[in-house]
């Protein structure tokens, strides 16, 4: 009687057991995917020469989309950008964790001006790049643009939210 109720218990556990494993976890954006693509703004940057450099812009507003920004991205158009607005000025870090890409980070004040270029970041670096001041926003682009376009600092980023 004993080996015969143990036998239905192992039974029923074997039964169970595909039941009873964890479930996989759904794919989360910033985890193992991209984030879906946020909702576009049009920037431009006006070089010194008064060069005009129109951009498709991404806005980074909401702290769980800055969290994940261009992570697991596999490519960027060249007239691409995300923006992370800040909401205020302040000091930014920014790093490559789960960036497959490289990337040009343009830290911009509140004035809209370009208060410092970090080019081509490297992809899944975690060593932090610092705005080495207080910013509005931080502007991500291809890497290589800043050269390609002679970007510089001092020169202007009209956006609304610098209110030029």
């Amino acid at each position: 009687m004993m080996r015969s109720m143990k036998r239905r218990i192992l039974l029923l556990l074997a039964l169970l057991a595909p039941l009873l494993a964890p479930l996989p976890l759904a794919a989360q954006p910033g985890v193992d995917r991209p984030q879906p693509r946020l909702r576009e703004e049009a920037l431009v940057i006006v070089t010194r020469e008064g060069s005009r450099h129109s951009f498709r812009t991404e806005m980074a507003v909401q702290s769980q989309d800055q969290m994940i920004g261009m992570m697991f991205r596999t490519s960027m158009a060249p007239d691409e950008a995300m923006l992370f607005d800040w909401g205020a000025p302040r000091e930014s870090s920014m790093w490559m964790r789960n960036t497959l890409i490289p990337l040009d980070m343009i830290f911009i004040a509140a004035d809209g001006r370009i208060h410092r270029i970090h080019e081509r970041a490297v992809p899944q670096s975690l060593a932090t790049i610092d705005s080495r001041g207080p910013v509005r926003a931080t502007l991500e682009v291809a890497g290589g643009t800043a050269e390609r376009l002679n970007l510089r600092v001092g020169d202007r980023v009209e956006h609304p939210i610098f209110r030029n």
